[in-house]
């Protein structure tokens, strides 16, 4: 409050008549000023002065507090406050310097600038409170021109905008490296990609991107109908094909996509951002972030480089681990199949198998990749009967006992034969060679597991693999129709078979009989 004779008491502000500086900057947000203090005369007067205050080309927006307490309460709903203007004398002659305590000590604020502003400087000696409290300055009121405080407010939101870049820095290469270890673990091309999104929206604040894989050459051209879509957010979440296909992106952006591919380097456009990223082993993958009408930071862009930078190494990881897998695939059902011919038992069977098995899996509920280890390594149930010498396996009359325990060594002979391998997928099989034999009740072999000691594989395989064999020919037998088979199941349910099994796989009996039907046996 100033008076004609420019006397001031303790508790009023002085402000002379200079005129601060005015910022050209392009205007980004408000900076929120908190104004703490219990006299009227002080929030109005603050307010008056900073009205036209600019920095960086933003304005301020004040928001007021009249005693520690209530400004506690705004700060805990607003924690983007740049710069609190406090009173040390309200509520208490101390209430000031405590709830600096607080922000500091119990909120664990420490971004906020504080400047502390006393009528009273006897009841906080200006040393003793610089030594013992947090805050960033310290001012007299009846020192206080409307020039110091323009200077004092300019100052802190220069320090609270630097510690602004260096935790969004910190931030963000933490997040980075988080980002880069949680997409090494993602089990597909597809899941990456939209996990590569995910991080981006996170990074960055974006929700509008698309990610587009080439088709195995270095430059992509939608000419070609070589830029395929495997994952996409926002407004380009219906994009499922090639980019041709999708009719939310422009033919602008396509252009820019050919362009950045031609030249293979990424480039902001348009305030928007497209990234090249090569891979050793599928060409070249291209990343459409649109920056939703508003131009990227200089931090922004960086970390979009660094992050875009690294993720096709990510790709290279998954392509890599893809083919291994798809060779220990390939190789499983291979043997598998050989294992059949041999019997003189098509290589349907263990399609059948495969597929029941997955329908099964599913119906259970277990996780995806269970589901995926279990189709895969399903062929090899049999894999044992290799050491079985012809004379029995192929013996198209009844077994003797003798014939019948050598028979039934097929389950270790298998389970020896997988279970050196590290791998999962072989591991996998080896369980389900072993167990799968195994009956609910405890009378299967070779181990005579009861209940729930049987693995779920190889519970799954044992009902899929009996009946499957029920309904096809051997050179033993017949094969039995359907509905003797399901009778079958349904009398040995809680016996041989798991009871929820049985409840599933007739819950599933159309998907079931699908899968024979389109596997049939050739005669």
């Amino acid at each position: 409050m100033v008076d004609s004779s420019n006397s001031v008491d303790n508790d009023e502000l002085l402000f002379a008549d200079e005129a601060p500086e005015v910022s050209n900057v392009r205007v980004v947000k408000n900076w929120k000023i908190l104004i703490v203090d219990d006299e009227d005369d002080v929030h109005s007067t603050t307010r008056l002065v900073l009205a036209d205050f600019s920095f960086e080309g933003a304005g301020l927006e004040f928001l007021s507090a009249y005693s520690a307490e209530e400004a506690l309460s705004i700060l805990k709903e607003y924690p983007d406050i740049a710069v609190i203007l406090l009173d040390v004398v309200m509520e208490t002659n101390h209430a000031g310097l405590q709830l600096v305590r607080t922000i500091r000590e119990e909120m664990k604020n420490r971004m906020v600038r504080i400047i502390l502003r006393t009528g009273q400087p006897g009841q906080a000696p200006e040393r003793q409170v610089i030594i013992e409290y947090d805050i960033n300055d310290y001012k007299h009121k009846a020192e206080l021109t409307a020039q110091r405080l323009f200077t004092s407010v300019l100052s802190s939101l220069r320090s609270y905008r630097d510690l602004l870049v260096i935790e969004q820095n910190r931030r963000g290469l933490k997040h980075i490296i988080e980002a880069s270890g949680s997409l090494f673990k993602q089990q597909s091309v597809g899941r990456l990609a939209q996990g590569v999104l995910t991080q981006v929206i996170s990074l960055i604040g974006l929700r509008d991107s698309v990610y587009i894989e080439g088709n195995g050459v270095a430059v992509t051209s939608p000419e070609h109908g070589n830029m395929r879509i495997i994952a996409s957010t926002g407004k380009y979440s219906e994009c499922k094909a090639s980019i041709e296909d999708c009719p939310v992106i422009s033919d602008r952006t396509k252009e820019q996509l050919t362009q950045v591919s031609k030249n293979g380097a990424g480039c902001f456009i348009d305030c928007n951002y497209i990234g090249f990223l090569p891979t050793r082993h599928h060409g070249s993958h291209l990343l459409y972030v649109e920056s939703c009408g508003n131009e990227f930071s200089e931090q922004d862009e960086d970390l979009l480089r660094i992050f875009s930078d690294n993720v096709g190494v990510a790709f290279d990881n998954i392509y890599l681990n893809q083919e291994i897998l798809d060779t220990q695939k390939e190789i499983v059902r291979m043997l598998g199949e050989v294992v059949e011919f041999r019997s003189k038992e098509t290589a349907f069977h263990v399609i059948r198998v495969s597929e029941i098995a997955r329908i099964l899996g599913m119906a259970l509920g277990l996780d995806p990749t269970k589901v995926d280890e279990l189709y895969y390594a399903s062929p090899m149930h049999d894999v044992g009967k290799i050491g079985i010498p012809d004379s029995i396996l192929l013996k198209p009359g009844k077994l003797t006992s003798e014939e019948v325990k050598i028979m039934r060594t097929h389950t270790e002979i298998g389970y020896n034969i997988l279970r050196a391998s590290n791998r999962q997928l072989l591991k996998t099989a080896a369980t389900i060679a072993h167990e799968h034999h195994e009956y609910w009740d405890g009378s299967g072999y070779p181990q005579g597991l009861k209940g729930e000691e049987i693995s779920i594989a190889g519970r799954i395989i044992c009902i899929t693999d009996v009946f499957d064999a029920l309904c096809s020919e051997r050179v033993y037998k017949d094969s039995w129709e359907v509905e003797r088979a399901l009778d079958y199941l349904k009398s040995h349910r809680e016996t041989m078979f798991d009871p929820n099994l049985v409840d599933a796989f007739f819950e599933n009996l159309d998907k079931i009989m699908a899968v024979r039907e389109k596997y049939k046996d050739v005669l």
